[in-house]
């Protein structure tokens, strides 16, 4: 190995003597920062933070053109690179960044699903209403519509003093219980596939979307068919506008992937379908919150609700609060870091 001459030996230490002092402040400032967090530093540190990190990287030009030794031009390399993270990364806590999907990334991400939400909010309710309108004039519809599972003997054949007692005498139906898990279950499943399966040209996603809202048509008909319309809606509500609209959410999501896909534009599928992912994900992340708050609601209120008025009440202050979160108008470039 061949050794350095001392001319460049000698520009090495007085270079080291020169800037080593900014890089050892600029080293104790950082490593201050990873240790606790940017707000134990004062003013003066924090206006000379840009400034050492800037000088920092020129050292780190210069050591490399001039071939200094490789120790050097590691440790400046190291020094720069946590600088740079400290300076121009992302300094928010898991408490920060969860705060901030709730104010801005949830909200947002839904906003800009509108249109495809209104596809999916269209094809649920033209399912709701053809189940309807097909079971009340042919009851045999509603097996062909509803699972087994989710019936629990509220079928066509049910009398109408059964069916008024599923949806108030509470404590005396165990059913009850196994139905309402039944179906908080069967809901979830279905939101997920909804947007799991959008890839494939979000032709599944508008089967299942449309699906559900023939399964709620056609239990909504058993009930009116005895003159309990006004009630099982009302039963109906206390969880049902949250968790149909987590629905609707979970299918648009899987439309904007599936649609990127059948029509990715100048993009290839690949690069269009991770871009219309992003968003889609944000929303569905929220959307297994929603999930989670209808499964409280109508935990609750099956057990503790009986009044009609009041599941109404609940049912639509829900409803309202959901809109009012995720569109009422906001200046994003102004949104809280």
């Amino acid at each position: 190995m061949i050794a350095p001459s001392p001319t460049l030996a000698t520009a090495a230490t007085r270079f080291r003597v020169a800037h080593s002092p900014d890089w050892e402040r600029l080293d104790r400032l950082v490593g201050r920062i990873e240790r606790r967090s940017v707000k134990v530093l004062d003013d003066d540190d924090l206006l000379a933070l840009p400034s050492l990190y800037r000088t920092t990287l020129s050292s780190l030009s210069v050591a490399r053109e001039t071939s200094l030794d490789r120790a050097l031009i590691a440790y400046l390399e190291q020094l720069c690179t946590r600088a740079y993270f400290q300076i121009y990364g992302v300094q928010t806590s898991a408490w920060g960044q969860l705060k901030r999907f709730f104010a801005v990334g949830w909200p947002r991400a839904i906003q800009e699903l509108w249109r495809e939400t209104l596809a999916s909010f269209a094809l649920g309710v033209v399912g709701t209403f053809v189940a309807y309108y097909l079971v009340r004039h042919d009851p045999s519809w509603f097996y062909l519509f509803t699972p087994e599972g989710m019936t629990a003997g509220r079928d066509p054949s049910a009398s109408a003093a059964f069916l008024r007692s599923t949806l108030y005498d509470t404590g005396k139906h165990d059913g009850l219980a196994t139905f309402a898990t039944y179906l908080f279950q069967h809901n979830a499943q279905l939101a997920i596939f909804s947007f799991a399966l959008g890839f494939a040209f979000a032709v599944p996603t508008a089967l299942l979307v449309t699906y559900n809202g023939l399964s709620l048509g056609a239990f909504v008909a058993v009930f009116a068919g005895k003159g309990l319309t006004f009630n099982v809606v009302g039963w109906l509500m206390i969880h049902g506008t949250t968790e149909l609209f987590a629905i609707t959410l979970a299918g648009a999501a899987g439309f904007r992937i599936g649609l990127a896909i059948a029509f990715p534009g100048r993009a290839t599928r690949m690069d269009a379908a991770v871009a219309a992912g992003r968003s889609a994900a944000v929303a569905m992340a929220g959307t297994v919150v929603m999930l989670s708050v209808a499964g409280m609601l109508e935990g609750i209120g099956r057990q503790v609700v009986t009044n009609d008025a009041a599941r109404y009440a609940i049912g639509l202050t829900m409803l309202a609060g959901w809109l009012l979160y995720f569109y009422w108008p906001r200046n994003w470039d102004h949104a809280p870091a």
